[in-house]
Parts: structure tokens; sequence; C-alpha cells
């Protein structure tokens, strides 16, 4: 037998996502591959399609302590997302990295050319696709971030990627909704609605709600692009809808309010700050939580949009509100991140560190976004429950074996 030799190792467990790698093994070398749970991933913005901005899966609460640290060149406008231990995230310097989550270590890093990034990129299989702001939509190998290819469409991008049965759905600043197939590299179909998007799309039951700057929150089919509804709001939209329950809440920068409708266009209710509200909206058992200018953080009823507690923060709020495990976070322009309990309203911490978005992350770790770097914290005490863990570890011998692939199934 060879002394050494280069296999593709494929690892499965119930419960969690199979791994193909490729090792370099020796007779009596063990290797460890780590798979990890689908559910305590976070491979999109918003966590989910529907752009809830809650990951209801995750269970760490502060106290935190920070683990590492990195510093990513330039303005971090977007979250991370995370996937198999890896998180991607680009600044707005239109650098993508890809940053492993145990260690801080950067695994690669894609310079796009002429680049600006005001979005999140996606996790999408072996590729991670990202928007630019010229007008790009990138797929980028998952394992090296090499380019494999890439799509033009001639406007400034800020929707982050939304991606349903191999399609990318997202809207540009010259008013027009994209449906483009990542297999094919072609559009399935495009809507123009008239006027700047720099909404992301949520994705529920086959319907988009996406935002635009002629104030309407828009209900457009996937499959072919057709309106469902369109209603108007009372200012521009700027953020992104989140969808929960059968009601969809938009904020509206201008208008400086949140408003919330059925998933069948019946208005609900509506919200106002007097300061402009980017704040994409975050929403969690029977709640809706987000930001003003105004430098209050809230949290309103879903059923009738009373205000349930306010926090402020020092400074304007314009990112996403974010919820994880019972506790809401904001961003503020004060330089903190703070994390407030979500039913209660009671602060639980200030980490300080933070100016837009706040939290992403996986069921190891969170991901706390400052400016220009990226903090990975964990609990102080880590709590004893019966759940199954975040990750399993395969470790294996090579047996003297003449097989290409081995798979290891998780005991």
């Amino acid at each position: 037998m060879p002394g050494r030799r280069s296999l593709n190792v494929t690892v499965s467990a119930n419960g969690f996502s199979t791994r193909t790698v490729l090792e370099a093994f020796q007779d009596s070398r063990r290797v460890t591959v780590r798979v990890f749970r689908p559910e305590l991933q976070w491979p999109v913005y918003g966590a989910t399609a529907t752009r809830s901005q809650s990951q209801i899966h995750i269970r760490l609460r502060p106290p935190f302590r920070t683990v590492w640290s990195v510093a990513l060149g330039g303005l971090i406008e977007f979250p991370a997302v995370v996937d198999g231990g890896v998180a991607y995230i680009g600044n707005a310097g239109g650098r993508i990295y890809a940053v492993s989550m145990r260690f801080g270590t950067i695994i690669w890093r894609h310079d796009t050319p002429n680049g600006k990034m005001a979005s999140s990129p996606a996790v999408v299989g072996d590729e991670i696709i990202c928007h630019s702001m010229e007008g790009h939509v990138f797929a980028l190998d998952r394992a090296t971030g090499k380019l494999r290819w890439q799509y033009w469409v001639g406007s400034p991008i800020e929707s982050s990627p939304i991606v349903r049965d191999g399609v990318d759905y997202f809207g540009a600043w010259n008013g027009t909704l994209y449906a483009l197939d990542l297999r094919t590299h072609k559009l399935r179909w495009t809507r123009a609605l008239g006027a700047k998007i720099t909404s992301s799309a949520a994705l529920a039951a086959g319907t988009l709600f996406i935002g635009d700057y002629g104030g309407r929150i828009w209900a457009i089919s996937a499959a072919g692009g057709s309106t469902r509804w369109v209603r108007s709001v009372n200012g521009r939209v700027y953020g992104t809808p989140a969808v929960l329950h059968g009601r969809v809440f938009v904020p509206s920068s201008t208008g400086g309010s949140l408003t919330a409708f059925s998933t069948g266009g019946r208005y609900l209710w509506r919200v106002n700050t007097g300061s402009y509200v980017y704040s994409s909206p975050a929403a969690w058992g029977g709640r809706v939580f987000f930001g003003s200018y105004n430098g209050v953080f809230y949290a309103v009823s879903a059923s009738n949009g009373a205000i349930v507690w306010q926090v402020g923060t020092g400074g304007p709020i314009s990112g996403a509100a974010v919820v994880v495990d019972g506790v809401a976070y904001a961003g503020s322009f004060s330089h903190h991140i703070f994390g407030v309990d979500a039913r209660s309203g009671r602060v639980l911490m200030r980490f300080n560190h933070g100016h837009y978005v706040p939290v992403s992350g996986n069921g190891m770790r969170l991901l706390f976004h400052g400016y220009s770097s990226l903090y990975a914290v964990e609990p102080r005490t880590i709590r004893r429950t019966r759940s199954k863990p975040h990750h399993r570890r395969a470790v294996k011998r090579l047996p003297a074996s003449t097989h290409r692939h081995l798979r290891l199934r998780g005991r």
C-alpha cells in the first residue's frame, strides 16, 4: 500500500449536515471532520427566508466573553452569514472574507474589482453568492474564494440574496426586481417596480415582499413575477420587511415609522417614531423590534402595534434588530451593541463596539459586528442542556483499503 494518499471523505450523522472533505492520509493517521446541525446556522441575511431577523434554535445568552476578534479593513454595514463553522462577510470596500468560527483566522479573502458592497452574502451549496454596488452578482467558490462566474445587471445592488430552488431574488437601484437562475446564469424574469430598491426581499409561501423608494410594499409571485398586491406606507422603504405568522412588518425611513399588513395585503397598524426608521425589524414571540434615528430601540405588539418597551441607546440606530435566545440586539451610532431581554425590556449587556448591524453567529458562538472588526463571543458559563451538540466530530483511522470514498457515520 502507498504510505500516503489523498482521499475524499464524506461524513454524515443523524440530524447533522453531510460534509465531504479532501484529506491527505497516512496508514496510521486519523482525521477529524466536523459536521454541523443545519438549524443552528445563519446562511442568509435575516437568519431566515422570511427575514424575521430571529434565530429561534441558537441557545446563547449574555453574559459573554470575547473569544477572538479580527479587523476587516473597512466599514461593516451588513452582517456575516455563517455555515459549517465559517463566517462569510463583506465590507464596504468590496472585500469578502471567510473567517474560521473556531479560531478567528481568515481562510480566504476575495477582492471584487472596483467593488463596493452594501449587503450580506448568502451560502448556497458550495458557492457564496454576493451582490455588489457595481451591479454584479458574484458566485465564489466556498472553499477557496475564487470567482466561479458573475452576472451584471447594470445598476447598484443593495439587496442581500434570497435563494429558493436555485433562483436568486433581489432588487436594484434602477427599480427592477430580478429572478436570476444560479444554475443557468440567466434571468428567469424581471419586474420594473418604478422606484429605487435598496430593500432585500423576504420570501414566504411563494410570495416575495419588498419595499421601494416610492413608499410602497409589494407582494410579488416568486414563480413568475406577477403582482399579488401593492400597498403604500408613509415614506421611502429603505430597510427589509419581516414576515411572521401571517403579518408583514415594513420600516419607512422618511416616514419614521413601522407599518404592519397582513400577508394578504390588509392594513393593520402603524407606529410613528418622529425620526428616520432605516432599521429592518425583527419579529419574535408576538413582538416586533426595531430602532430609530432618535436613538430608541422599540418593542411593539405584533397584533396591534402597542409599544411594550423602549430603550435609549445614546445614538441613532440604522441597522437591523436581531433576536437570539430571547434577547433583542441593536447596534447604535454610540458605538455600542445593546442586548435587551425581549420580554421585559431589561438591558442585559452593552458591548463596547458597534455601529450598524449587531449580531449573527451559530450554535457555538455569536458574532458582534463593530465598525470595521468582527468579534466572536460565547457565554461565560456554558449552560448544560439535553439538546444536541452544535457540531459532531467523526474520527476515523484510514484502513488498508483501495476505496476512493469513505462514508463515516456519527456515533
